[in-house]
């Protein structure tokens, strides 16, 4: 996790990343950032980015300087014309980073790090950031794993999940709802999962839409399967959209883009607890951010 200051577009505003990096050898590695640019003039930007990573390790592995670049799609909120208010943009750039790390002997580390973003259409930021990881997955001696440890089997059976919480609306006043899901995840490869869930984003006047998602997802397990992380991608067909009058609203029947990050513990062979956050990707100015927890049971 990450937090900083960020310069672009004509000023200044805060940073946050949540970042999980895989080693492919001693000195590369993969990673995947969920990363948010705060709110520079007429933008409230964030967007996930995949990076290749070269690393050097120095000081028998405890002190690391690393360098990663990798496309990122970015989601804009900006100021529209035509008295709209606000449009939600969409784009692709380049996020590069540059970071020093510091390993200590207990799987915890330190991390500084600065980011470039070039986008296509847009303003570019650098931002400075500071963050804290943990290794979920350390070797016997401080410092990175060279490469992520194997397994037999896959990371998921079968898993029905139930969840609660809050709907954003991506306009420049962001307001919420209470919403709900119902996930069915099943392991279709050792790392892969697949989901198919409906989703109620709320009832509120200004977020009032339903529908079901399909999602195939990359998957981890770590600390002897108790915790798995997450990252998946799909297709979001809304079932019914309301305007402030009740009358059916520009998504109804649509079909949507989604993006989630999820993590879940599992107290047991049978019961999990589960948080995942979901960024509904429209093509007509209503994204999402829909941010849930619940408990789930595996079969």
């Amino acid at each position: 996790m990450f937090g900083g200051l960020l310069a672009g577009g004509g000023g200044r505003s805060y940073a946050w990343a949540f970042d999980y990096q895989e080693g492919l050898g001693r000195y590369a590695a993969a990673g995947f950032a969920w990363y948010n640019e705060g709110h520079i003039p007429n933008h409230h930007r964030d967007g996930q980015a995949v990076q290749l990573w070269g690393r050097l390790p120095l000081r028998e592995n405890r002190f690391v300087i690393s360098a990663g670049v990798g496309p990122y799609r970015y989601f804009d909120t900006v100021a529209a014309t035509e008295g709209r208010g606000y449009s939600n943009s969409h784009g692709w750039g380049m996020l590069m980073s540059v970071r020093a790390a510091y390993y200590t002997s207990h799987r915890w580390l330190a991390q500084l790090q600065v980011n470039r973003t070039q986008v296509f259409s847009g303003p570019n930021t650098t931002s400075l950031m500071f963050g804290i990881g943990y290794q979920l997955d350390a070797p016997d001696t401080p410092g990175p794993r060279d490469r992520a440890a194997g397994r037999a089997g896959r990371v998921t059976a079968n898993e029905v999940t139930a969840m609660l919480g809050e709907t954003i609306l991506n306009s420049r006043r962001s307001p919420t709802a209470l919403g709900g899901s119902l996930e069915y995840r099943r392991g279709i490869a050792k790392y892969v999962d697949w989901t198919a869930t409906y989703l109620y984003e709320g009832a509120k006047q200004s977020v009032r839409r339903n529908g079901i998602a399909s999602q195939v997802w990359l998957t981890r397990a770590f600390l002897d399967d108790k915790i798995a992380l997450s990252a998946g991608a799909g297709a979001y067909l809304t079932l019914n959209e309301r305007d402030i009058r009740g009358r059916p609203g520009e998504g109804d029947g649509r079909v949507s883009g989604i993006v989630s990050i999820s993590a879940s513990y599992r107290f047991d062979d049978r019961w999990l607890a589960r948080v995942t956050w979901n960024r509904v990707v429209t093509r007509y100015d209503r994204d999402t951010d829909v941010i849930q927890a619940g408990l789930g049971y595996r079969f």
